[in-house]
């Protein structure tokens, strides 16, 4: 045949030419050790003939075209579509009898031929006591009859030559078959029709070990309910051989298995018979014939080896292995007609655990109970960590309703015991307009930061359709009051570690509808007296949504003022707009500001309670975030005055103690004017006639029964006095050189404390008169021991002589000019006191 001038297209390995509608021509080079096959399908076009080659050297025939030498060949067809003709087989032989192979990858190409029916063969050898190992990865193969085909039409044949060709099965992908092992030697071939693509697969081929089983197939089972079909080789027609097959499959924990006869044939025997060995987990092991019933409802892993006959006809098994959940579920039956607007979803935690789940007998992964509605749960083999459960509650709250009125406490309803523990509950607080106002039922709230987080329950805060507020907890050393968020709310309580959720009782928000305002949320914030008052702006670390503005009120005590610093700043590159802070006083209209060009200063300090307000812009890079803390500090001033007072007030005292002091020491400086008892020459006497018929010790005249004190008015001076006479001096003007009589008198007598005069005013007195003389008449008081002269009254503390104290001190009297002689010896830690010796005066 003539060339053909075409046009030419150049692959690695290919090169297709197209000149005309009755030309075709490719290039082709095969790979080492492979054979590319152009073979004719029987009862088609002869006209279509395969060249070999260009010019004098091309050769054409109208059988089969081979080329296995790995050189540019090309290839010249005589028809426009030679695929309808011919079909392209490559042909790989593997031989693992010298070298071994170790897990050689085989992949097939998926570039070559196709526009031709491609069938792909790899011929694997390996020692005659050794068996061919294929090693098919996740997902695995499925068998299937001879006379099915694969979803994706990529056929897998395994093939047997150990004493003659037999077909073990044909496979798809996506099966449960991990491994077959095909003793001596075997080969797999793939089959893609014309115009389909090829799905590369890759398998490994290796030396397996030595066997007595001409075939060994592995299956893992799956986990839950599985219905997996198994053949026999030749199964069309039966298998010959007195061969043994085994199956060995895994069946996943807390699963039960079923063996099944689907189809049978059973042979001729010439000799021997056919028996089925099952050998169980638990090493039992159960003879089987044909005729008998396989096992059913066992547990654990198994394997399955058919010991065939020398048969004139051949046997055939089709047989089905089922797999399904051991063990009593546990029913949950839920109703949530009776809650308005609650949903419930119930999900594995981990896809690996055993736990198997129904809902109305349907086995899901994840489970959603819509609102208002009734269903029947089961549990099988689940635990407490391998499910989780979520609630969604919705309330509307429309002008007019009790939320909008009293507000809304949110609380948890009553879920049935026999649901999982509850992971995450939401509240979806829907208003048509206004804000909602968030405040905690115990204490106040705390924004979760890095630098002090959640440590209980916590709030995740967002808009519907918004952002991401914050996350919240009810905290006594909270600082957030209340929360105004713009619009629809989400509030989602997520518990700390595995506690659960439906075991909080009562209230843990209140919800109250209120007008709208501008800012999309508003914080009311009563900083910490001690520590750190965290402010993060909405979605931190992320930044705020554009164009979203937030605004705290913080309220500062009046003896406080509050340090306002910005830890955290990021700053965006605005398209439109201005990233901005403002600040201002409460009770003022003065503003301080910052845009995002601007440099946020380190410190603002504010004395009194103010507004700190962020809006964001259209940013066009980057993002707009800022963490700051509000710290506490006493205002200095007042602890100046307080100070400044407190030492004016003990300067004050201290002045006056020193005065009170020296008063009293002055007071009890002696004075110069001494009160003395005149002792004339002879026999000492008082004045007047008066005389003591005993000594002091000896008679009782200075005990009293009472003291009466009766202050009268003196009627010489006019003075009032205590029948003393005071502040005037009368010097003695009695007789000097004669002594009157002295009359005997009783020892027990009387002072007259009358006005100092009696109705015979010319009487003798045996005292002078009060107003004569210097001495005192005698008080009416108890006196201290009368050991001494020393007399004490308190009553005359301001007396000029000093003789009564009110402190208590003793001042004795002196009764002679000669002190050092008639000083009375006073102890003061003594109650008795010795009465002092008189000497005669000279």
């Amino acid at each position: 045949m003539g060339s053909c001038l075409v046009s030419v297209f150049t692959g690695l390995i290919l090169m297709q030419i197209h000149q005309n509608s009755e030309c075709y021509k490719i290039e082709v080079t095969p790979d080492r050790a492979t054979t590319v096959f152009f073979r004719r399908k029987g009862g088609q076009d002869l006209n279509c003939s395969a060249c070999k080659g260009e010019g004098p050297s091309e050769t054409c025939q109208n059988s089969d075209l081979k080329l296995d030498d790995p050189v540019l060949t090309t290839v010249n067809f005589n028809c426009s579509q030679p695929g309808d003709v011919f079909i392209v087989e490559i042909s790989q032989d593997i031989d693992c009898t010298a070298t071994g192979c170790n897990n050689n990858a085989v992949h097939p190409d998926s570039t070559r031929f196709l526009d031709f029916t491609r069938t792909f063969i790899w011929d694997v050898k390996v020692p005659a006591s050794n068996t061919v190992q294929l090693d098919f990865p996740a997902p695995g193969m499925r068998q299937i009859k001879p006379s099915e085909h694969c979803l994706n039409k990529n056929t897998y044949t395994i093939i047997s030559y150990r004493a003659g060709r037999a077909n073990i099965g044909t496979f798809c992908m996506n099966g449960t078959i991990s491994r077959i092992q095909v003793l001596y030697k075997g080969r797999v071939s793939l089959e893609v029709p014309k115009g389909t693509d090829l799905k590369p697969y890759d398998f490994k081929v290796s030396v397996g070990p030595e066997s007595k089983m001409s075939v060994e197939v592995d299956s893992k089972l799956p986990r839950g309910e599985s219905f997996e079909d198994f053949f026999t080789p030749e199964y069309t027609k039966g298998f010959l051989r007195e061969d043994k097959i085994k199956w060995n499959f895994a069946v996943e924990p807390s699963h039960n298995f079923t063996v099944k006869y689907l189809d049978k044939t059973e042979p001729e025997c010439q000799t021997g018979a056919v028996s089925i060995e099952y050998l169980l987990e638990d090493k039992s092991v159960l003879k089987k014939t044909l005729k008998e019933d396989p096992p059913a409802n066992k547990n654990g892993d198994f394997s399955m080896t058919l010991a065939n006959c020398n048969a004139k006809k051949g046997l055939s098994l089709n047989f089905e292995v089922s797999v399904f959940r051991g063990g009593t579920p546990k029913l949950c039956p839920v109703d949530l007609q009776k809650e308005e607007g609650l949903s419930l979803q119930v999900e594995k935690k981990n896809p690996m655990s055993y736990c198997e789940m129904r809902m109305n007998s349907l086995v899901q992964e994840k489970t959603v109970i819509p609102e208002r509605s009734k269903v029947e749960l089961s549990f099988l083999d689940c635990s407490a960590d391998d499910l989780q459960l979520m609630a969604t509650k919705t309330i509307d709250c429309p002008s007019g309703s009790p939320c909008a009125v009293s507000g809304t406490d949110l609380t948890i309803p009553s879920l049935d015991t026999c649901l999982p523990a509850l992971h995450q509950f939401t509240w979806l607080l829907r208003v048509p307009e206004g804000s909602i106002d968030l405040s905690s039922k115990q204490g106040n709230l705390h924004q979760s930061v890095p630098e002090k987080e959640c440590n209980q329950v916590t709030f995740l805060v967002s808009e519907i359709g918004g952002s991401n507020i914050g996350q919240f907890c009810s905290d006594i050393e909270g600082s957030i009051q209340n929360i105004q968020i713009k619009g629809n709310a989400s509030i989602t309580a997520i518990p700390k570690g595995a506690q659960d959720l439906s075991q909080e009782k009562g209230p843990l928000l209140k919800a109250i509808l209120k007008p709208e305002f501008s800012e999309n949320v508003v914080y009311t914030v009563l900083p910490l007296v001690m520590g750190f008052t965290y402010l993060t702006t909405p979605n931190w670390p992320d930044g705020m949504m554009p164009s979203t503005s937030v605004t705290w009120a913080v309220v500062v005590p009046s003896d406080y003022r509050a340090e306002l610093v910005f830890t955290n700043i990021s700053q965006p590159n605005c398209a439109s707009g201005h990233a901005v802070v403002e600040i201002r006083p409460l009770d003022s209209q003065k503003i301080q500001s910052w845009r995002e060009d601007q440099t946020l200063p380190s410190m603002v300090i504010q004395q009194q309670s103010f507004y700190l307000n962020m809006s964001n812009c259209e940013p066009k890079s980057k993002r707009f975030a800022v963490l700051s803390k509000i710290t506490l500090q006493r205002e200095t001033r007042n602890f100046v005055g307080i100070i400044l007072a407190v030492v004016g007030i003990l300067l004050l005292l201290l002045i006056i103690a020193l005065i009170v002091v020296w008063v009293i020491r002055k007071k009890k400086k002696p004075k110069a004017n001494r009160s003395s008892i005149y002792m004339p020459r002879g026999k000492p006497i008082l004045p007047g006639n008066a005389t003591f018929p005993k000594t002091r010790a000896d008679n009782d005249s200075h005990v009293y029964a009472s003291i009466e004190d009766q202050p009268v008015v003196d009627g010489n001076t006019g003075h009032w006095s205590n029948g003393h006479q005071v502040d005037t001096y009368h010097p003695y003007t009695g007789p000097t050189d004669s002594i009157p009589a002295v009359k005997e008198s009783s020892p027990e007598y009387t002072l007259d404390r009358g006005d100092g005069r009696s109705e015979d005013q010319d009487a003798y007195q045996p005292f002078l008169n009060p107003t004569s003389t210097f001495m005192p008449a005698r008080p009416r008081t108890p006196l201290i021991s009368l050991s001494s002269l020393g007399l004490e009254d308190r009553r005359m503390a301001q007396n000029e002589l000093n003789t009564f104290k009110s402190t208590g001190d003793i001042i004795p009297i002196r009764l002679s000019t000669d002190e050092s002689r008639l000083q009375p010896q006073l102890d003061s830690d003594s109650d008795s006191f010795h009465e002092p010796e008189y000497e005669e005066a000279m």
